[in-house]
């Protein structure tokens, strides 16, 4: 199964808008169910892993520790226990 990686300060959009007419929601919690928060009214939602990917349009904006291709980008240093 190939699903796309979800971090925590991920912004996705959605397909269907929120009743407050925005499409784009933030990532806010990841576990069984993953955390929103919605990007126009604030509502937080969670939503299980296997409804947000089908609710899914993309990934807009990566969350920190990604570069501006939306790629992890870490040196050696930085996977080493310190």
């Amino acid at each position: 199964m190939s699903e796309s990686p979800i971090r925590i300060g991920d912004q996705v959009e959605m397909r269907k808008p929120h009743p407050c007419g925005s499409h784009m929601w933030t990532v806010y919690r990841i576990g069984g169910d993953i955390g929103l928060v919605c990007g126009g009214c604030g509502r937080r939602i969670m939503l299980p892993r296997s409804v947000l990917m089908k609710r899914m349009k993309k990934i807009t904006h990566v969350g920190p520790g990604a570069d501006s291709t939306g790629q992890e980008s870490r040196s050696e240093n930085e996977w080493s226990s310190e």
